[in-house]
């Protein structure tokens, strides 16, 4: 991706959100300069991938095939004994013609969240032992405290207000029903490691390539500096 599609599309996450009151920390707002002098006190951010991100799944294809997000909250499976929180928290913000790939978990489970905008479909699958998608058996599903059991490759529609509850070894895939509009999903699991967590099918990667076409807006959670020693 050019680093002028990155910065639009932060921005259009940053729009959405004023649109929908919804407000970020204040380590959002830190420039690129500024992060220069950041020191070990914001480690926690470095450290666990907090802040502002985008994936194209390493495709290339943003406007098809990826999201723009804000890791709010996190911890960190490998350094436990520093940061103990067992769960986080994203805001997605997804448009309409864009997808995000079929994938599971092994360790975490989440809730996804429609915060506002258009429709949610979430397409879902159990997976077999061999992480290959079961394609045959029905999959138990937990929509805001109903159950429901529904037939592989169904698409889950979730309304601005609702969620769905994603297990372990679930493969889900999700995009934006045509003619709702954009939607800020939100995401709340435990805790988040795209390096180790996720199974892709077919494989994918996660971070884009950039092309330095101009000055970043914000740093990507994957770009931070080292903090400054004094």
């Amino acid at each position: 991706m050019k680093r002028s599609e990155i910065n639009k599309a932060l921005k259009d996450l940053e729009n959405m959100l004023k649109e929908y009151q919804y407000f970020l920390p204040k380590f959002a707002d830190f420039t690129p300069e500024e992060w220069k002098s950041k020191g070990h006190e914001f480690d926690e951010i470095r450290d666990n991938m907090l802040g502002w991100d985008i994936t194209d799944y390493g495709l290339g294809k943003f406007g098809e095939v990826g999201f723009s997000l804000f890791t709010i909250r996190n911890g960190n499976l490998k350094m436990q004994d520093k940061y103990k929180k067992p769960y986080a928290e994203k805001i997605l913000y997804l448009k309409e013609g864009q997808y995000a790939p079929n994938h599971f978990h092994c360790y975490k489970m989440e809730d996804i969240i429609n915060r506002g905008g258009g429709n949610i479909l979430i397409r879902v699958f159990n997976s077999l032992p061999d992480e290959s998608i079961d394609k045959q058996n029905d999959v138990t599903v937990h929509i805001d405290g109903e159950t429901r059991v529904v037939p592989a490759g169904t698409q889950v529609r979730l309304e601005p207000g609702m969620s769905i509850s994603i297990m372990q070894g679930m493969y889900h895939d999700f995009e934006v029903e045509p003619g709702t509009g954009a939607v800020l999903i939100g995401e709340v699991s435990q805790c988040n490691d795209d390096n180790t967590d996720n199974r892709f099918e077919p494989p994918v990667g996660r971070f884009p390539e950039i092309e330095e076409d101009e000055p970043p807006y914000r740093l990507l959670c994957n770009e931070y500096p080292p903090a400054p020693e004094k």
